[in-house]
């Protein structure tokens, strides 16, 4: 894999073969009050470890599941609900501050 990222005390770690392109600055509900940029990927290409677990929370139309970690907090990223569904988001806000620079950030009202 190529890109590390992790929560800030570092319990929930994960690792994406390679930096995004671009990031979706979501302006829903949510995704507002959590302050997070999306870079998206199939859930194959995101590896997770670390010492600690995430906590999920699912509303609305349940169809997301937000992940954060347990002790620190951090909003690591989304999954569907439904595992049949091909794509993911990571938190590029726990990336280094070069990844962000690089990636071009797009803004949209709810998941694309």
């Amino acid at each position: 894999m190529g890109v590390r990222a992790s929560c800030h005390c570092g319990a929930v770690v994960f690792e994406v073969a390679h930096a995004p392109t671009d990031v979706n600055e979501c302006l829903c509900s949510i995704c507002r009050r959590y302050g997070a940029l999306w870079a998206y990927y199939r859930p194959g290409e995101v590896r997770f470890g670390g010492e600690g677990g995430s906590d999920t929370y699912v509303w609305g139309d349940r169809q997301l599941a937000f992940h954060r970690c347990r002790t620190c907090g951090c909003m690591t990223h989304w999954s569907s609900v439904d595992p049949a569904h091909d794509r993911m988001g990571v938190n590029v806000r726990l990336m280094s501050p070069e990844m962000l620079r690089a990636a071009t950030i797009r803004q949209s009202q709810g998941p694309e």
